[in-house]
């Protein structure tokens, strides 16, 4: 994560985790839950708030969490309430681990450049029957906004990246808008991916 960004979640931890928490993803949770083996081991990778984590751990999953932000991580330990680590995508060093990753919101603050490697990662953490959920702000850029730095995919590109430097293959991909109230005008391309081997 570039450190303007990460300098910003530090400042503003409590601001973002508060406006996030209460947000209803069910529609998403629907779209990957059926996807995960029944009490896999799911993890929210650049997990904010923990939101989504608790969600999971509510259903019966195992759940794992990081944040490259030691603010964010802290205030999700404490509602998760198991240790959220502080860590990137780019240092994420597992295999074969998980039956489900959760990259909502998060993945579009790794500059693109560095996208190929990060997925490389994310696919040797998932095990071969499992899912990747991913989500970036719809577009075609990378930016800087609100102290933030974004790159933003559309599906074409999304794909492009996937084909080019990875073993995954992209079950479905689809637009939504925020959920968070007044930012309803955001488009978001969402997509569910796994290795291009799996049995579905």
């Amino acid at each position: 994560m570039p450190n303007t960004t990460l300098n910003y979640y530090n400042q503003h931890a409590q601001t973002f985790n508060d406006s996030t928490l209460n947000v209803d993803m069910s529609a998403l949770y629907r779209e990957f839950l059926p996807y995960v083996a029944q009490n896999g081991h799911v993890l929210d990778a650049g997990c904010g708030s923990a939101r989504d984590a608790a969600y999971f751990k509510s259903q019966g999953f195992s759940v794992s969490a990081f944040d490259a932000s030691p603010a964010l991580a802290k205030l999700a330990s404490n509602y998760l309430q198991q240790p959220v680590a502080v860590k990137t995508f780019q240092e994420l060093e597992c295999i074969n681990k998980y039956d489900g990753i959760w990259c909502c919101a998060s993945l579009l603050h790794v500059p693109k450049v560095e996208l190929p490697q990060v997925f490389l990662n994310l696919q040797s953490a998932l095990k071969p029957n499992g899912v990747l959920y991913v989500s970036f702000k719809y577009g075609t850029q990378e930016r800087e906004h609100n102290g933030r730095k974004f790159t933003d995919l559309n599906e074409q590109l999304l794909s492009d990246l996937i084909n080019q430097h990875t073993q995954l293959r992209i079950i479905k991909h689809w637009q939504s808008v925020d959920q968070r109230p007044e930012r309803e005008n955001e488009v978001w391309l969402n997509a569910l991916l796994t290795h291009s081997k799996a049995k579905l």
